[in-house]
């Protein structure tokens, strides 16, 4: 049963609450957006970068923040990573988080802004380059957040860290940045807040768990060997294409066969390279899997079980001792947790800002990930509260309910969102959290 918000509760019993008085700052986001935001995020969307490569990126995010006045910028931390500190007197500290990197997708989205940008990766690999997942969107809300704490520092007290962290997609910056010093070259934070567009949620939307709010995320590569042959002699090698695709069939009865079947769990085979020519069995074959799950247990024994077929499929072909598949963890992030009272905390204040009928009980639908989560380990002391912003109109939503165009994905090359209400919705969502935890407790609403 999901757990409703206490103001969502009332609505769905029949008592509907008046609906909230917009924040008195509402219209100053507007305008920002209007004046600035739409020109930023049209540049942010039409030169992506890949993680780990988001140089002009971060450089125009650390001239963003330094224009604003007040904010203390370092660029460079965790590789791209670019952090600033605007610090206003005795009180907590908070950390917003904004993503920064895009994808290997090639932009098909029709609109007039879309990306034509190829880049070369970290893999040294050539690919054209999408933000596909939204995260111009966070990007230029930060700066919008940035812009209104600069401008209303006689409502909070406290010290604000503005985080844009590099490789969100490839599940690495937040722990460079961690590992550079993140929690002890720059005041550690309290509380550490963070946004993500949703193209499946309706624009103006928010919505927050009061738990789990992405699963883990782990990439595994998996190398397996073969025996070189002539495709008219099978017998004389051993095929890794057979043998792979064995593999691949075989880790779906870890999820089908081994797993509680109502606890979540994704194993994807995303990727299966072998060979060059119709006619020669090759030497190796390669699999690249995606792996999620809810909890640490069943992480480690999805892991464990992936190298545990891997090994048996070897053996069950006959393969020699040196030409066992190989299993590689190469990156991974555990779960997305938030914290308990603060989500209740916050979830009501977004009540407060955005009237309850914009604030959604939150609904786990997939399995995404998220390395956000490297900020808030329990062994860091930190709490977190991370939450989605809608970004696809309703009318487009309904529509694809009736049968029309379907919405697309993240990911995919097709994905598009309505930037401003994306923006606009989550910069004033992030203010109020903001002036709720080192405030006076109000969100300001117009007319107090």
């Amino acid at each position: 049963m999901r757990h409703l918000l206490p103001a969502t509760a009332m609505l769905l019993s029949g008592t509907a609450p008046a609906i909230a008085a917009e924040p008195d700052y509402a219209a100053a986001v507007r305008a920002d957006y209007k004046a600035e935001l739409a020109s930023t995020f049209d540049w942010f969307h039409r030169n992506p970068e890949l993680s780990f490569k988001e140089t002009k990126t971060a450089a125009r995010m650390a001239a963003e923040l330094r224009k604003i006045g007040g904010i203390e910028v370092t660029e460079g931390v965790g590789g791209t990573g670019v952090v600033g500190v605007l610090k206003n007197g005795d009180g907590p500290v908070m950390m917003i988080r904004a993503d920064m990197d895009g994808l290997p997708v090639e932009e098909k989205s029709g609109l007039p802004n879309a990306s034509k940008v190829r880049q070369v990766g970290v893999d040294g690999i050539e690919a054209p380059v999408m933000h596909a997942c939204g995260h111009d969107t966070h990007i230029t809300s930060m700066i919008g957040t940035a812009k209104r704490l600069a401008a209303m520092k006689d409502r909070w007290k406290g010290t604000v860290i503005f985080v844009v962290q590099p490789a969100e997609e490839r599940v690495g910056g937040a722990h460079a940045m961690v590992k550079d010093g993140l929690y002890t070259r720059f005041p550690k934070p309290q509380y550490a807040l963070a946004l993500h567009v949703s193209s499946e949620l309706a624009a103006g939307k928010v919505t927050a768990s009061e738990g789990i709010q992405y699963s883990s995320s782990d990439s595994v590569d998996i190398t397996v060997p073969g025996i070189g042959a002539h495709g008219a002699s099978p017998h004389m090698g051993k095929d890794p294409v057979y043998i792979a695709s064995q593999i691949v069939i075989a880790l779906q009865g870890l999820i089908s066969r081994e797993q509680q079947p109502l606890k979540p769990g994704v194993i994807t085979v995303g990727s299966f390279h072998a060979g060059l020519k119709h006619n020669i069995i090759s030497d190796e074959a390669k699999l690249q899997v995606t792996v999620r799950a809810n909890d640490e247990e069943e992480r480690a024994r999805l892991i464990a079980g992936i190298r545990r077929v891997a090994k048996g499929v070897g053996e069950l072909n006959g393969m020699p001792a040196d030409k066992m598949p190989v299993v590689n963890v190469i990156e991974g992030t555990p779960t997305t947790i938030n914290d308990t009272a603060l989500a209740r905390r916050l979830n009501a204040t977004m009540v407060t800002a955005l009237g309850a009928e914009n604030v959604v009980p939150f609904e786990q639908k997939g399995m995404g990930a998220e390395d956000f989560a490297y900020f808030v380990q329990p062994d860091t002391g930190v709490k977190g509260y991370y939450f989605a912003v809608g970004g696809t109109p309703q009318s487009v939503i309904d529509a694809a309910r009736r049968g029309g165009p379907p919405v697309p994905s993240h990911h995919s090359p097709l994905f598009k969102v309505s930037p401003e209400p994306a923006i606009v919705t989550g910069t004033i969502a992030m203010t109020a959290a903001v002036l709720d935890l080192a405030g006076s407790g109000s969100a300001g609403s117009a007319g107090q």
